[in-house]
């Protein structure tokens, strides 16, 4: 396997646009990949227990257990996920946070390596996008492209949209929102979003294939996260 693609969204995957595009980028690279989706797994966050620190092998046993070596053999990553208060939703947030295992004593495992970001939102995927690429930095993997798009949100199907002061729906359209079917956000039915997510795929498949340069990746990284360490400071 070289391209590792994980679907953070619950949603069953015919609904879920965060399955859609992560799909369409890996069918995209051409490349030989497996799709994983998060939806149903049982994943806790990091306890901070420390007890990676010698191995870089997390001790907790769940769902993300036999995705470890997934995980450590794949060259690339293609990583979407809803927007859930403008950050991500806890399952991804909580396998993300498990990849701490990789980072001690100068734990090379996915170091260099390179990714796609997908986010979906009610109404925007940028800030899940944002927060992946940021959990990918800090193990010095290179988001070489983000696919960003607006999804359903709950509110088009709870059966409260049309008159919940704070829904979407409402936001959207105003008050006298009458909901059909053609205005619930779809993806596959935005066409320069479909389009993206093509070319995000070709785009992470023609780098594998010409060969990657992990080191130079790696140091490239590192140089942008102490930069940004400084600023903060």
């Amino acid at each position: 396997m070289r391209i590792l693609g994980i679907s953070g969204s619950p949603r069953q995957d015919e609904a879920s646009g965060v399955n859609k595009l992560v799909r369409t980028v890996l069918e995209a690279t051409g490349c030989e990949y497996e799709l994983i989706s998060l939806r149903a797994k049982k994943i806790s966050g990091c306890i901070a227990c420390l007890q990676c620190v010698e191995d870089n092998i997390c001790k907790v046993q769940d769902d993300v257990t036999p995705l470890r070596d997934k995980i450590v053999k794949a060259e690339a990553y293609v990583i979407g996920a809803p927007n859930y208060y403008s950050g991500i939703n806890a399952a991804t947030q909580a396998l993300l946070e498990r990849w701490f295992q990789f980072r001690h004593q100068a734990g090379t495992l996915l170091w260099g390596k390179l990714a796609v970001v997908i986010g979906v939102g009610g109404s925007s995927g940028q800030p899940p996008a944002e927060v992946l690429e940021r959990y990918l930095a800090y193990n010095f993997i290179d988001t070489i492209a983000k696919v960003t798009a607006q999804g359903a949100a709950s509110c088009f199907s709870c059966g409260f949209g049309e008159t919940c002061p704070v829904g979407i729906p409402r936001m959207l359209y105003g008050d006298d929102v009458k909901i059909t079917p053609e205005m619930v956000p779809d993806v596959t039915r935005q066409p320069t979003v479909m389009a993206a997510a093509v070319a995000a795929g070709k785009l992470l498949g023609d780098r594998l294939r010409q060969g990657v340069d992990r080191e130079a990746v790696t140091q490239k990284m590192m140089q942008a996260m102490m930069e940004k360490f400084k600023s903060s400071a």
